[in-house]
Protein backbone atom coordinates (compact mmCIF):
# COMPACT_ATOMS: atom_id res chain seq x y z
CA UNK A 1 0.00 0.00 0.00
CA UNK A 2 1.43 3.33 -1.08
CA UNK A 3 1.00 6.24 1.34
CA UNK A 4 1.08 9.76 -0.07
CA UNK A 5 0.85 13.07 1.77
CA UNK A 6 -0.41 16.24 0.13
CA UNK A 7 -1.31 19.62 1.65
CA UNK A 8 -2.50 18.85 5.17
CA UNK A 9 -4.76 21.07 7.25
CA UNK A 10 -5.74 19.21 10.42
CA UNK A 11 -9.00 21.19 10.60
CA UNK A 12 -10.02 20.37 7.01
CA UNK A 13 -8.47 17.06 5.96
CA UNK A 14 -9.61 14.66 3.25
CA UNK A 15 -8.35 11.10 3.32
CA UNK A 16 -8.54 9.20 0.03
CA UNK A 17 -8.34 5.44 -0.49
CA UNK A 18 -7.67 3.90 -3.88
CA UNK A 19 -8.79 0.28 -4.02
CA UNK A 20 -7.70 -2.44 -6.43
CA UNK A 21 -11.32 -2.63 -7.61
CA UNK A 22 -14.57 -1.02 -6.46
CA UNK A 23 -15.13 -2.27 -2.90
CA UNK A 24 -18.08 -4.58 -2.22
CA UNK A 25 -20.61 -3.68 0.48
CA UNK A 26 -18.85 -5.78 3.13
CA UNK A 27 -15.48 -4.21 2.26
CA UNK A 28 -17.04 -0.75 2.51
CA UNK A 29 -18.38 -1.68 5.92
CA UNK A 30 -14.87 -2.63 7.12
CA UNK A 31 -13.49 0.72 5.92
CA UNK A 32 -16.33 2.66 7.54
CA UNK A 33 -15.92 0.81 10.84
CA UNK A 34 -12.19 1.51 10.83
CA UNK A 35 -12.70 5.24 10.18
CA UNK A 36 -15.51 5.46 12.78
CA UNK A 37 -13.48 3.64 15.43
CA UNK A 38 -10.42 5.76 14.74
CA UNK A 39 -12.49 8.94 14.94
CA UNK A 40 -14.15 7.89 18.21
CA UNK A 41 -10.74 7.30 19.79
CA UNK A 42 -9.68 10.74 18.54
CA UNK A 43 -12.85 12.42 19.79
CA UNK A 44 -12.11 10.97 23.23
CA UNK A 45 -8.53 12.30 23.20
CA UNK A 46 -6.76 9.03 22.47
CA UNK A 47 -4.15 10.55 20.16
CA UNK A 48 -2.31 12.75 22.62
CA UNK A 49 1.43 12.48 22.00
CA UNK A 50 2.09 14.67 25.03
CA UNK A 51 0.88 11.88 27.30
CA UNK A 52 2.47 8.61 26.15
CA UNK A 53 3.65 7.45 29.54
CA UNK A 54 3.40 3.72 28.83
CA UNK A 55 5.16 4.02 25.47
CA UNK A 56 7.93 6.11 26.97
CA UNK A 57 8.47 3.62 29.81
CA UNK A 58 9.55 0.91 27.40
CA UNK A 59 8.90 -2.81 27.36
CA UNK A 60 8.95 -3.46 31.09
CA UNK A 61 5.76 -1.83 32.33
CA UNK A 62 5.23 -4.18 35.27
CA UNK A 63 4.50 -2.17 38.41
CA UNK A 64 4.69 1.10 36.44
CA UNK A 65 3.56 4.22 38.31
CA UNK A 66 1.13 6.15 36.10
CA UNK A 67 1.45 9.90 36.73
CA UNK A 68 -2.11 11.29 36.94
CA UNK A 69 -0.82 14.85 37.34
CA UNK A 70 1.20 14.61 34.12
CA UNK A 71 -1.81 13.17 32.30
CA UNK A 72 -4.08 15.88 33.66
CA UNK A 73 -1.69 18.70 32.75
CA UNK A 74 -1.16 17.61 29.14
CA UNK A 75 -2.84 19.66 26.42
CA UNK A 76 -6.18 18.23 25.24
CA UNK A 77 -5.87 16.48 21.89
CA UNK A 78 -9.39 16.02 20.54
CA UNK A 79 -10.74 15.34 17.06
CA UNK A 80 -13.77 17.48 16.25
CA UNK A 81 -15.72 16.14 13.28
CA UNK A 82 -16.01 13.43 10.63
CA UNK A 83 -17.93 13.37 7.37
CA UNK A 84 -19.57 10.40 5.69
CA UNK A 85 -17.37 7.89 3.89
CA UNK A 86 -18.08 8.19 0.17
CA UNK A 87 -17.25 5.90 -2.76
CA UNK A 88 -16.86 6.44 -6.47
CA UNK A 89 -15.45 3.65 -8.63
CA UNK A 90 -12.12 2.49 -7.17
CA UNK A 91 -11.98 5.43 -4.77
CA UNK A 92 -13.20 6.07 -1.24
CA UNK A 93 -12.84 9.28 0.72
CA UNK A 94 -13.74 10.81 4.04
CA UNK A 95 -13.40 14.31 5.48
CA UNK A 96 -12.11 14.96 9.00
CA UNK A 97 -11.54 17.85 11.35
CA UNK A 98 -8.71 16.40 13.41
CA UNK A 99 -8.84 19.33 15.80
CA UNK A 100 -5.94 19.33 18.24
CA UNK A 101 -5.16 15.62 17.95
CA UNK A 102 -1.52 14.87 17.28
CA UNK A 103 0.04 13.42 14.12
CA UNK A 104 0.24 10.17 16.08
CA UNK A 105 -3.39 9.71 14.97
CA UNK A 106 -2.33 9.46 11.34
CA UNK A 107 0.32 6.85 12.14
CA UNK A 108 -2.32 4.75 13.92
CA UNK A 109 -4.72 5.12 10.98
CA UNK A 110 -2.06 4.18 8.42
CA UNK A 111 -1.07 1.11 10.46
CA UNK A 112 -4.71 0.02 10.67
CA UNK A 113 -5.30 0.63 6.95
CA UNK A 114 -2.21 -1.41 6.09
CA UNK A 115 -3.55 -4.37 8.04
CA UNK A 116 -7.07 -3.92 6.65
CA UNK A 117 -5.53 -3.95 3.18
CA UNK A 118 -3.74 -7.22 3.90
CA UNK A 119 -6.68 -9.01 5.49
CA UNK A 120 -9.93 -7.72 3.98
CA UNK A 121 -9.79 -5.34 1.01
CA UNK A 122 -6.84 -4.49 -1.22
CA UNK A 123 -5.94 -0.83 -0.81
CA UNK A 124 -3.52 0.33 -3.48
CA UNK A 125 -2.94 3.83 -2.17
CA UNK A 126 -3.84 6.15 0.70
CA UNK A 127 -3.69 9.89 0.09
CA UNK A 128 -3.73 12.12 3.13
CA UNK A 129 -4.73 15.70 2.46
CA UNK A 130 -5.03 17.69 -0.71
CA UNK A 131 -7.33 16.98 -3.60
CA UNK A 132 -7.85 14.08 -5.94
CA UNK A 133 -7.94 15.19 -9.57
CA UNK A 134 -10.22 12.24 -10.37
CA UNK A 135 -12.83 13.30 -7.80
CA UNK A 136 -13.11 16.97 -6.83
CA UNK A 137 -13.86 18.07 -3.28
CA UNK A 138 -17.35 19.58 -2.88
CA UNK A 139 -17.17 23.35 -2.67
CA UNK A 140 -13.51 23.38 -3.68
CA UNK A 141 -12.30 26.78 -4.76
CA UNK A 142 -9.40 25.34 -6.72
CA UNK A 143 -9.91 25.82 -10.44
CA UNK A 144 -10.05 22.68 -12.57
CA UNK A 145 -7.19 23.93 -14.75
CA UNK A 146 -4.77 24.41 -11.84
CA UNK A 147 -2.27 21.59 -11.43
CA UNK A 148 -1.93 21.03 -7.64
CA UNK A 149 1.50 19.45 -8.15
CA UNK A 150 2.87 22.74 -9.50
CA UNK A 151 1.28 25.11 -6.96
Amino acid sequence: MQVEFRECNFFDLWIWLEFEMPPANLEQQYVEELFSSWFLLGKLGGFNAENLQVQETGLDISQMDYDEDAAESSFMALMHNMGEVEYEGNWGRCWFDLGTSDALALDVLINALRQLGKDYVTIERVIIGGENNDWKIPGSKRADFVDPENN
